[in-house]
């Protein structure tokens, strides 16, 4: 299995309003490093996963809709709690839709995503795909 990793930043502002979050329950900020990395099989015609280029316009288009917003008014996180772990799904989702467009995409075998909110602390989710 073959993989290609890239990594953007982002920040953010949200709650969690809920008592297991002690005091990240009101109003903060959290600053990640969001790590996709594709997956695949075998590699295309010309011996890569897929295109670095594309693979970071393809994160940063998600990233963009993120990027120095406050989540809890985003249209998308509506009566959803906006965990690190529910994050990375959110941008696997979003960037899975957008690369697998593609032929190279439509060939990966998944993806995944790790978000690093702190050098000792991160959360990953990982989308497994029928390659074509």
């Amino acid at each position: 299995m073959f993989s290609l990793t890239v990594r953007r930043h982002f920040m953010i502002a949200h709650s969690l309003p809920r008592e297991a979050f002690g005091p990240a329950q009101g109003l903060h900020g959290a600053t990640f490093v969001a790590e996709v990395t594709f997956r695949r099989r075998t590699l295309n015609d010309d011996t890569i996963v897929l295109d670095i280029g594309a693979a970071g316009d393809f994160i940063e288009e998600v990233l963009a809709g993120l990027n120095y917003k406050n989540l809890d008014e985003h249209p998308d996180f509506a009566g959803k709690l906006t965990t690190t772990e529910a994050l990375a799904q959110y941008i696997a989702e979003s960037v899975a839709a957008k690369v697998r467009v593609g032929e190279d995409g439509q060939a990966l075998s998944g993806l995944a995503v790790t978000l690093r909110e702190h050098p000792d602390a991160w959360a990953e989710f990982t989308l497994d795909f029928d390659a074509k």
